[in-house]
């Protein structure tokens, strides 16, 4: 119940937010990092910084904390299995396990039936070669794990070169999907009680720019029965892996309504940022009813929607015109506290309330023009 402590593996930008949703419902939180400074830390009662394999920092972090919880999913199972014996884990690492490895992650969707884009596991330069003749189309290899925001992925074509790709990934498993030709990019942000009730935020349509999510808009402008649909399946995932509290589920919407499942993340998520603001629960402070045994919240939407990923990349003149972006009604900054600004890295996002296009479209502008504005603003000086 409020007034006990949380305890958080990770120090990033999503466990900051989680950290504000617990303690504005009175909870203490502790974090725990290998980096002693990251965005999180400046949110919560305690941190402790040290390895995940470090057992005795782990056993005084478990004496402090009354229910565990995650932030990012590349975590060793080993230290949330340590933790689970002493600690509920939420979500518990056997989902994780199967979140963090993209083989178990497919074998996983396609063993209990859902639709996933056809595949391959690669172990080897002759599985490659083999897989790219087998699928016999434009493919995607991506590391078993570690990979996230478009890292360890390579996009090949049948004749490719399977050796020179396979050094080149330099990883010892990986998969090999067949790309999908798709109409757009979803997600269903679905939260899991212990008492095993399912409740999902209204699908949202994501845009990626290299691989890391760029513009969410919600809710996504698609049939009702294909958003159904994607609830439904997002609800059967989470019931399937016995998960308590968020799962993300990034589909793939093919041009006859068709719904392809492309990665799960066990978690709150990026795409689901702009809940804090338009919805009547935001996903943070969903995430935390779910783990601590609370009533889940509504997901109704108080106001449609867009959240735009802001990347160290608007730094490059300079600091971005926040006054501009501050100037525009309707418009919510969440800067996250990075010190160095780097390329393709998170510092923040903003989301902007209005419907479809005509929001997306105007999100878009206030940031082009917040970036103008840093250079003009750096020239003067």
């Amino acid at each position: 119940m409020p007034g006990t402590t949380i305890g958080i593996l990770g120090s990033g930008q999503l466990g900051r937010m989680t950290a504000m949703a617990a303690k504005s419902l009175g909870y203490r939180v502790a974090i725990f990092d290998e980096a002693s400074d990251g965005p999180a830390s400046s949110c919560a009662d305690l941190t402790i910084a040290a390895s995940f394999e470090d057992i005795e920092k782990l056993e005084d972090f478990a004496a402090q904390v009354d229910v565990v919880t995650i932030e990012f999913e590349n975590i060793p199972v080993s230290a949330l299995e340590y933790l689970e014996r002493r600690r509920p884990v939420h979500p518990s690492a056997s989902v994780v396990r199967t979140c963090q490895d993209r083989v178990l992650e497919k074998n996983f969707l396609l063993t209990n039936g859902f639709p996933v884009a056809p595949f391959r596991v690669i172990n080897s330069a002759e599985d490659l070669a083999v897989g790219l003749s087998e699928l016999a189309a434009p493919s995607i290899l991506k590391t078993a794990a570690l990979g996230y925001d478009g890292k360890g992925q390579m996009p090949l074509v049948p004749g490719d070169d399977a050796s020179k790709a396979w050094s080149k990934l330099a990883s010892p498993r990986a998969v090999l999907e067949k790309r999908i030709p798709f109409v757009s990019e979803v997600s269903v942000i679905c939260a899991r009680a212990s008492s095993g009730e399912t409740i999902c935020f209204p699908v949202q349509e994501n845009v990626h720019v290299s691989g890391i999510l760029d513009v969410t808009t919600a809710p996504a402008q698609i049939d009702s029965g294909v958003a159904a649909e994607a609830q439904r399946i997002a609800s059967a995932i989470a019931e399937r892996l016995g998960l308590i509290g968020l799962i993300t589920v990034e589909l793939f919407l093919l041009p006859d309504g068709g719904l392809v499942v492309n990665e799960l993340a066990p978690r709150p998520h990026n795409s689901g940022h702009h809940t804090l603001e338009t919805a009547m629960t935001s996903q943070f402070a969903q995430h935390v009813r779910a783990i601590c045994g609370l009533p889940l919240g509504s997901v109704k939407l108080r106001s449609p929607g867009v959240m735009v990923n802001l990347l160290g990349d608007l730094w490059h003149g300079g600091e971005p015109d926040w006054k501009l972006l501050l100037r525009e009604p309707g418009l919510f900054l969440h800067l996250y506290g990075k010190r160095v600004a780097k390329a393709g890295r998170k510092m923040g996002h903003f989301t902007l309330l209005g419907i479809g296009e005509v929001a997306r479209s105007r999100a878009l502008q206030l940031r082009h023009e917040a970036d103008i504005g840093s250079r003009q603003t750096n020239i003067e000086r």
